[in-house]
Formats: C-alpha cells, sequence, structure tokens
C-alpha cells in the first residue's frame, strides 16, 4: 500500500470526494496516484471515490492505452438538500483557481491602504 503524508485528526469544510473532483478539475487525466499524494489519501481510497463519483454520474472516464482521460458533469446538482440548486461547476469555481488567483492576498487588495 502506499504511503500517505501526515493524517489529519478533526474535521474539516471539504469532503474527500470534493478534494478528489477539484483534482480532477485542475487535470482531467491526473493519476490515481497523483490525486491521491494531492489529497492526502490511500490510493484504493481514491478508486472508490472515483467509483462513487462516476455511479452517481458526477464524473466518467474514457480509457486511452495507459491513461484514463476524466469528464467531469459541469451542470450535475450536489446530492446533500441543504445544497439544493447548487452544481458541481459552482462547486469547482470555489475550489480550483487560476494560478494567479491562488495568493491568499489577490494584487488588487494588496496596495490597498487599510
Amino acid at each position: 500500500m502506499d504511503g500517505v503524508p501526515e493524517s489529519h485528526t478533526g474535521w474539516t469544510f471539504v469532503t474527500n470526494h470534493a478534494r478528489v473532483l477539484a483534482v480532477i478539475a485542475d487535470n482531467h487525466s491526473a493519476r490515481i496516484r497523483d490525486i491521491a499524494a494531492h489529497c492526502r489519501l490511500t490510493e484504493r481510497a481514491v478508486q472508490k471515490i472515483i467509483s462513487d463519483l462516476e455511479q452517481d454520474g458526477y464524473l466518467s472516464h474514457v480509457r486511452e492505452g495507459r491513461t484514463n482521460t476524466y469528464r467531469i458533469e459541469p451542470g450535475k446538482v450536489l446530492r446533500h438538500p441543504a445544497e439544493a440548486g447548487l452544481t458541481v461547476a459552482s462547486l469547482l469555481s470555489l475550489l480550483v483557481q487560476d494560478e494567479v488567483d491562488r495568493s491568499p492576498f489577490p494584487e488588487s487588495r494588496r496596495h490597498s491602504p487599510a
């Protein structure tokens, strides 16, 4: 079994399913090994999450040689009743950002007077 970076105890704001989906949104041909390392999960856990997402129609894949290319269904509505109407695309817009936006202080706020 592959090694997982340090474990985390306690609760978090984002589920492992959302983390895996965000990594795939960032790279549609990401390898399970890379997704697992990024999300700090085992490869087996990532395989199970991908299976869950595919089974419920949030994700599909096409095999190209030894590589899977994933397709996310952006208009699919999230599962929890409290998130009624919220789509996968709106969730991913919060989790996946352009490199420019990854700074905690966007340029427009960095030089603003206090």
